[in-house]
């Protein structure tokens, strides 16, 4: 499926141009327009699912090829000397495109790239309860 006004359909399409860096007949990754660091990939599928939850696994799993792919030419292109791989999935978790996506960000010593600062539990005990919602979900 492809919908009409979403931007990285219309990227798949050929209606906006992408600096494009891999693709199959199923995935397509090209040049972040806002990078973090140059070099910052995203890798799409090129169906379109609004989210992790709505994509298919056989195709999460040709999107792993690509990420890996892509992420070692980020190594090997760029001189990476790591990569962060993130996927915001809903408005809350910070997903601006409602088209599935990873970030695939080159990292490089001293970089100054700082991700999210660490939390803790109030106690062991808050910690195993949190395990259990989730756990107890699970089908």
């Amino acid at each position: 499926m492809i919908v009409e006004d979403c931007i990285f359909c219309k990227i798949i399409r050929g209606e906006i141009p992408c600096a494009k860096v891999y693709e199959t007949h199923t995935v397509l990754a090209f040049l972040d327009i806002a990078p973090v660091n140059k070099g910052h990939a995203l890798v799409i599928p090129k169906a379109h699912y609004e989210n992790i939850w709505e994509l298919p696994a056989s195709l999460a799993t040709e999107m792993l090829v690509a990420v890996q792919t892509v992420g070692q030419a980020l190594k090997d292109g760029l001189g990476a000397q790591g990569m962060n791989l993130g996927m915001n999935n809903g408005v809350a978790a910070g997903q601006l495109v409602m088209h599935a996506h990873w970030h695939l960000i080159p990292r490089f010593a001293d970089d100054g790239l700082t991700l999210w600062p660490q939390k803790s539990y109030d106690s062991p005990e808050e910690m195993g309860l949190t395990a259990l919602k989730i756990s107890g979900t699970i089908r």
